[in-house]
C-alpha cells in the first residue's frame, strides 16, 4: 500500500510496497523519478519500451486523471500484481497492490493485450500524450463536477504559424515541433490535470479544481517554456511560440460550450498578436 500527494510524491508506503519497488525506509521520491530509477536498474515494474520518456509521458497522461482505475502489472522478480489507484478530491492517491501470482494465469496474455489496446486507444500516436477521446472525457468529468459547485478551467493551445513551419521546413520538422511542444507542456502539468492533443497543432489542458487566476498563471509559465525551446537539431536557431485561450467552468456549461468559449479566447489571443494567452 502507498499514498502519493497531488504532486505525485510518495508520502507513505508500507514495508511490502517499499521492498517491491526498492524504496528506502525514509525515502519519499516522486513517482516519475522512482520509475525512471527502477527502469534503469531493471527492477520493480517491468516496463516494455525502448524509450522510457515516451512511456512515462503516455502513462502520466492517464495516471491520476480519473477517480479509480485498476490494472495488472508485472515485477522484474516474477511476481504478478493487481494494482488499484483511488484519487481523492485533493489530488492524493491511494495505491494498493495485491500479489496475485498464485492465481490461475490462463488468459493472462489476452488480458495484457487488452490493456495495451486500451492504452493505445487513449494515446496520441505521434506525441504520446492523451488523445482527443481521453481528454474530452475529462472535460465532461470537469463539467459534471462544476454542476456540484466545483471549480475548473479549460485551456486550448495552438502552435503559432504551424503551417508555415511545415511548408518551410517540411513535415518531419513539424512532427518534431509537435513532439517537443507535447513534451515540454506535459512536464509542467500537475498530476490531476489532463493534457492531450485533439487534432493537428491544437491541444487541450483540463484543470479541475482550479480558478481562472491560477489557470492563467500556469498557462503563462507554459508559454514562456515554449519560447525558449529549440527543438530542431539541424536548425539550432529555430524557435516557435504558441497561443492559448482559457475558459472557466460554470454550472450551466456543457463540454461543447466550455470548449467553444476557450476556443474563442484562443482566437482573441491569435488576433492580438499570437504568443499570448487570453481568458474568456
Amino acid at each position: 500500500m502507498a499514498v502519493y500527494d497531488g504532486d505525485d510524491r510518495l508520502r507513505y508506503a508500507n514495508s511490502a510496497f517499499r521492498a517491491a519497488y526498492f524504496i528506502e525506509p525514509e525515502e519519499t521520491p516522486l513517482w516519475p523519478d522512482l520509475m525512471r530509477r527502477n527502469f534503469e536498474l531493471a527492477r520493480g515494474t517491468v516496463i516494455r519500451t525502448n524509450d522510457f520518456e515516451e512511456w512515462l509521458r503516455s502513462t502520466q497522461s492517464r495516471r491520476g486523471k480519473i477517480g479509480y482505475r485498476a490494472f495488472e502489472t508485472d515485477l522484474a522478480d516474477g511476481r504478478w500484481l493487481w494494482m488499484t489507484e483511488a484519487v481523492q478530491k485533493n489530488g492524493w492517491m491511494l495505491c494498493i497492490a495485491s500479489d496475485i501470482t498464485r492465481l490461475k494465469v490462463h488468459g493472462r496474455t489476452v488480458r495484457q493485450d487488452r490493456d495495451q489496446a486500451i492504452k493505445a486507444s487513449y494515446t496520441d500516436e505521434l506525441t504520446g500524450v492523451a488523445n482527443r477521446r481521453f481528454v474530452m472525457a475529462r472535460v465532461e468529468d470537469m463539467v459534471e463536477a462544476a454542476r456540484h459547485g466545483n471549480s475548473g478551467c479549460l485551456a486550448v493551445f495552438d502552435i503559432d504559424n504551424f503551417k508555415r513551419i511545415n511548408d518551410r521546413l517540411g513535415h518531419h520538422a513539424g512532427d518534431l515541433v509537435l513532439r517537443d511542444f507535447a513534451h515540454r507542456i506535459h512536464q509542467n502539468v500537475r498530476r490531476n490535470d489532463c493534457f492531450g492533443r485533439v487534432g493537428g497543432e491544437e491541444f487541450l489542458l483540463v484543470m479541475p479544481a482550479t480558478g481562472p487566476e491560477d489557470a492563467l498563471a500556469m498557462v503563462e509559465r507554459m508559454l514562456t517554456v515554449i519560447r525558449f525551446s529549440r527543438p530542431l537539431p539541424d536548425s539550432p536557431d529555430f524557435s516557435y511560440t504558441c497561443s492559448a485561450g482559457i475558459a472557466a467552468c460554470v454550472p450551466t456549461d456543457s463540454a461543447s460550450e466550455l470548449y467553444r468559449r476557450a476556443d474563442q479566447a484562443l482566437y482573441d489571443a491569435k488576433m492580438s498578436g499570437r504568443d499570448r494567452v487570453r481568458a474568456a
